[in-house]
């Protein structure tokens, strides 16, 4: 349930209930959400709201290469010093309406006005883009996962608004168990992805190759983590040979 959602608060979802009665929430946890991850460099992102969740959802966004500008009447010290330097763009006002989201790829609400966030929601569904007004999930069509990140990869947990502290602690279990070994191995398996799609003509053959290498024995993320890198690219090399020569006496 989220925090802002329960029977008997004032109601802060589109269905203006005025008192809740989970009407937003009741069948939450049975829709399934597609997961996806964004391409945002260069893309123009909007955060409406300066508080201290502003903040984190505008590092983030800056984090993926976001063209972020923020819009909000007073703003905490970080988001000033980052429109200081230059980083974001802050147009200090109110949210005036659907022209604010005008060119927008996406837009974040971190108010805590309920008219607003519910007139930013709508504003945001009448053009078919993309809107999360934080912990509201009834006022969003996508989710913010907890994400795991190390280097290139990044692992995504979403417990669909039900849990937030849950997937803070499954967050953690996970950047424990998938450390900068497995980012360390993407990075020296993308290096061959050129060569497999040059010599393995087909996507089975390719997946073959790769799967080789990841389950094999020895396995390369421990001798990853033992700093033996090099023997990792070894090991590519003799599974390129195995499956070019497999290859050459299939044809």
């Amino acid at each position: 349930m989220p925090a802002q959602a329960y029977a008997g608060k004032e109601c802060v979802c589109q269905f203006r209930r005025g008192i809740c009665d989970q009407t937003c929430v009741r069948d939450m946890l049975d829709t399934p959400v597609y997961i996806a991850c964004l391409r945002l460099s260069g893309r123009r992102c909007l955060v409406v709201g300066g508080g201290e969740i502003g903040l984190e959802k505008v590092e983030g966004l800056l984090a993926c290469g976001g063209q972020v500008t923020l819009i909000a009447p007073e703003a905490d010290q970080e988001l000033a010093r980052l429109a200081g330097e230059g980083s974001i763009a802050w147009e200090r006002r109110a949210y005036a309406g659907p022209s604010d989201l005008e060119g927008v790829f996406i837009v974040i609400a971190a108010t805590d006005d309920t008219d607003v966030n519910i007139g930013i929601y709508e504003d945001a569904e009448r053009r078919a883009m993309l809107v999360n007004v934080v912990d509201v999930p009834p006022l969003c069509n996508f989710i913010l996962p907890a994400i795991v990140r190390q280097g290139s990869m990044a692992i995504a947990i979403s417990t669909q608004g039900a849990s937030p502290a849950l997937a803070k602690r499954m967050k953690r279990e996970i950047a424990d168990q998938f450390g900068p070994a497995y980012a360390e191995l993407a990075v020296i398996l993308n290096e061959v992805r050129g060569w497999a799609k040059g010599t393995l003509p087909t996507y089975n053959d390719r997946r073959g190759f790769f799967e080789d290498i990841i389950n094999g024995d020895p396995d390369p993320v421990e001798l990853i983590r033992e700093g033996r890198s090099d023997e990792v690219r070894e090991l590519i090399e003799a599974a390129k040979r195995r499956h070019a020569e497999a290859l050459g006496a299939s044809a």
